[in-house]
């Protein structure tokens, strides 16, 4: 059992277990059960065409579970997993789940800033990379973590391990193991980093399956479902919303792509008759193009997910014509809450909202700056509790603090109104945070970096509009002498570590900041600013 999280209160915990939201099962029971059933199955297909039966992702699990523990990787250790879309991925999160290890889960996308952050509040024992990925190697940025974080104790590596562990070998006779107690935190996963770095979020057996479970039925998987994953694994929504965990629940196949590019996305979707997928905004207004000049059969793709960012009313409506398949809009968050449009909404709720909460149990009030319910139908910020929204980040008391109510509601930072038959629209963010296409991005955060750079004075990162991405990232400047391009200043955050998806999109130079009333930085008036320099520039389309 892990220390610095914040458990459901008993009774509320008691009802959920009693009104049968959570069903004191582990989490990878959910592939145990269908390996039992139907060991036969397909339930993984990757890029290139391989096939892995229930059975066979069964037992490579519990192969795998039992070369964890033999290498001292066991109850409660924490693991931080930062693979791709590969089979990899999916064998070593059973694996440790069985293991009684807790997976802590990144992105590819994440360099030495985020990774080092991660590994140091998790107190993780391992990480586990590729090789190389995109011309990347990962095996200098595992040193340079090794070297920050000394509890980091294994390295494994999917390919040529260098002087660490292959993940092939991680391998060994299974075992019978211990399953962990169902009210345990099951996995780690990431914020998007609202203030400073990413939070770790805690997802619990029961929580994270009452999750998946209920997503599934909302969806309408069962064992006819080809889902194609296209985001990231550890991505929330690809992961659980349904997602991969959500199809192996209900008996389905898995295909994963290595990019959601329409070349590869759109071949996989031809080749293994894929249902359903899911994607953020940029990728459907991607895919809403590429449809005129690709040739792909897409005829079994029935419901395509979009969520991560608001989808735009125009885009929205495109997809059914454009791609042929339903669309579903989500919204929703690590951290719990999700909200679906239903599969019987009419098209008005589809192409205008973004869904309704999923869980009868959930419960979302939206309020003013001082905290009181705003009037039915008026603009407010989202708050949330309910069987799968976390109490507490991981080990972040002050944080915590400032993120929940004193009666445990979420405050999500979300900006939303409620219609009569209880859908949200999304209007916004009351949280220092640019959503970057669903990549989100803490201003802080960022504004540290930059203002470790030898000619800048003070720094501020402010959201600015694009069609394509809803937002991208400006950075304002003070120099000290003179400033440092986009291009530099991009070349010295890679340097430090930072996200290649958390580098500005543009610099701007200013002498001084517009300040509020208290003396703050008036990050409303350098939005504003630069929106309007972009109309004048005839750079925004939306």
């Amino acid at each position: 059992m892990l220390d610095g999280w914040v458990r459901w209160p008993e009774p509320l915990a008691q009802r959920y277990r009693t009104e049968g939201y959570w069903a004191g099962r582990p989490l990878d029971r959910l592939l145990r059960d269908r390996a039992r059933q139907a060991p036969e199955r397909i339930a993984l297909v990757d890029a290139e065409g391989n096939r892995w039966t229930y059975a066979e992702l069964d037992l490579r699990a519990d192969r795998t579970a039992a070369g964890l523990r033999r290498a001292g990787i066991g109850s409660g250790d924490r693991v931080v997993v930062q693979l791709p879309n590969t089979d990899a991925f999916v064998v070593l999160f059973f694996g440790l789940l069985r293991a009684g290890a807790v997976p802590v889960l990144t992105l590819p996308a994440h360099r030495e800033s985020e990774l080092v952050h991660v590994a140091e509040t998790a107190g993780a024992i391992a990480l586990a990379i590729p090789d190389t990925l995109d011309g990347f190697d990962h095996r200098p940025l595992a040193r340079a973590v090794r070297k920050a974080v000394p509890s980091v104790e294994h390295v494994l590596v999917a390919g040529d391990p260098a002087e660490f562990t292959a993940l092939a070998d991680v391998d060994a006779e299974p075992v019978p193991l211990p399953e962990p107690d169902p009210g345990d935190v099951a996995v780690l996963l990431l914020s998007g980093g609202t203030t400073g770095k990413p939070k770790l979020i805690p997802r619990t057996h029961d929580d994270y399956t009452y999750n998946v479970r209920a997503s599934a039925q909302v969806c309408g998987l069962d064992e006819s479902t080809v889902y194609l994953v296209v985001l990231p694994t550890a991505h929330n929504f690809a992961l659980a919303c349904p997602g991969l965990l959500g199809t192996l629940m209900a008996g389905g196949t898995v295909v994963l792509s290595p990019t959601p590019s329409p070349d590869d996305a759109f071949a996989l979707i031809e080749r293994e008759k894929v249902t359903i997928t899911a994607v953020v905004p940029p990728i459907a207004l991607l895919w809403l193009d590429a449809v005129e000049w690709e040739d792909a059969d897409l005829s079994s793709l029935a419901l395509l997910q979009v969520g991560g960012s608001k989808l735009g009313a125009e885009p929205a409506a495109r997809v059914g014509p454009a791609l042929g398949c339903r669309l579903q809009q989500v919204f929703g968050m690590a951290e719990g809450l999700l909200n679906y449009t239903r599969l019987n909404d009419p098209a008005e709720l589809v192409i205008g909202t973004q869904g309704r909460p999923l869980s009868p149990a959930d419960e979302v009030r939206v309020v003013d700056e001082d905290g009181h319910d705003v009037a039915p139908g008026e603009t407010g910020e989202l708050l949330t509790r309910g069987p799968y929204t976390l109490r507490g980040y991981y080990r972040a008391a002050e944080h915590n603090a400032r993120s929940f109510t004193d009666d445990g509601f979420y405050r999500t930072g979300d900006l939303v109104r409620v219609l009569p038959t209880g859908h949200l629209i999304v209007e916004g963010r009351a949280k220092d945070q640019i959503n970057r296409g669903g990549d989100k991005i803490s201003a802080e955060e960022l504004e540290n970096h930059i203002l470790a750079h030898p000619a800048v004075h003070d720094a501020a990162v402010v959201g600015m509009p694009d069609a394509t991405m809803g937002e991208r990232t400006c950075a304002y400047l003070v120099p000290r002498g003179q400033a440092p391009t986009q291009r530099e200043l991009a070349a010295f955050l890679t340097e430090r570590g930072v996200a290649a998806y958390k580098l500005p999109d543009r610099v701007e130079q200013t002498d001084a900041f517009p300040r509020t009333s208290v003396g703050k930085i008036d990050k409303k008036t350098l939005g504003r600013r630069i929106a309007e320099r972009l109309r004048a520039e005839g750079s925004v389309g939306n």
